[in-house]
Order: structure tokens, then C-alpha cells, then sequence
């Protein structure tokens, strides 16, 4: 599955989790696995947990927040010279 493929997994509706972006439309958001992968719960263990998701979907999960930031510019403020 290619990264376009992948990103049709990521879904956004104001009337789904407040229009966080969630899989496929379910009541899993982006930010949800994010943190738990961020707090070593594993694959096997999100997909034991939530039987509804798929591999595709922790990957797409990934690929959305990698392209989120991948604009990103960060400036130094230099306050008082």
C-alpha cells in the first residue's frame, strides 16, 4: 500500500472525536495510538486491543503525524540583544 493509499485511512469529521483525525471514521484518533505506541504498548498489543484496527491503520497513523510536522519551522526568538 503506497503513502496515498495510506493517508485515505486517516479520516476528519467535526462530528467524529470532535474532528480529530481518526481511523477509517472509528472512534480511534491518530493521537490515541500515538500515545500509546509513545508509551511502549506495542503493535500486537493495539491490535489485540482494538480488534477493529488494522496494521495499515497504525501505519497510516504514523505517516499522517510524520506529515503533519514535515513543514515544520522552528525559529530561534532572540529576546533582548
Amino acid at each position: 500500500m503506497n503513502d496515498k493509499e495510506l493517508l485515505t485511512r486517516i479520516t476528519v469529521s467535526p462530528g467524529i472525536m470532535v474532528g480529530k483525525p481518526t481511523i477509517r471514521g472509528l472512534r480511534i484518533t491518530v493521537e490515541q495510538i500515538l500515545k500509546a505506541l509513545a508509551a511502549d504498548i506495542s503493535i500486537v498489543e493495539l491490535l489485540e486491543d482494538y480488534p477493529e484496527l488494522e496494521l495499515e491503520d497504525i501505519k497510516a497513523a504514523l505517516l499522517y503525524a510524520a506529515e503533519s510536522i514535515e513543514n515544520e519551522q522552528v525559529f530561534e526568538l532572540k529576546i533582548g540583544a
